[in-house]
């Protein structure tokens, strides 16, 4: 059993807390995914970082957010797979209240640069 290591269960636990409307739990334990996998697995650290940007957006820190999102779209470089373009799509989407704010109109840019591209 390889693949399925600590950070990949932290993973699954992260999304079914979110799922279960548990965000505290959620962030958490998406934070100790990305602390465990670190950059190992490319494209799976970025959807875990989108993941929890989305987490911190629900919970109200876009500030957080958008540094977690800001690091998601760096790691997705060269990287093409349909988790990683609806990670794109959902930072767009939350974003689209406050996009035309300078603060978060990098973001959206990146994001929808992405998205063209993928």
């Amino acid at each position: 059993m390889f693949f399925f290591s600590q950070a990949s269960l932290a993973h699954e636990t992260g999304r079914t807390l979110y799922a279960s409307g548990d965000l505290n739990g959620a962030e958490a334990a998406l934070t100790r995914s990305v602390e465990l996998r670190g950059k190992e697995f490319v494209r799976t650290h970025a959807v875990t970082l989108g993941y929890l940007g989305e987490i911190q957006a629900a919970r109200g820190h876009l500030d957080r957010a958008g540094a977690t999102w800001s690091t998601a779209l760096d790691a997705t470089v060269g990287v093409r797979s349909g988790r990683v373009r609806d990670m794109a799509a959902t930072v767009r989407q939350v974003l689209q209240p406050v996009r035309a704010t300078s603060e978060f109109a990098d973001f959206d840019q990146r994001a929808a640069a992405y998205l063209a591209t993928a």
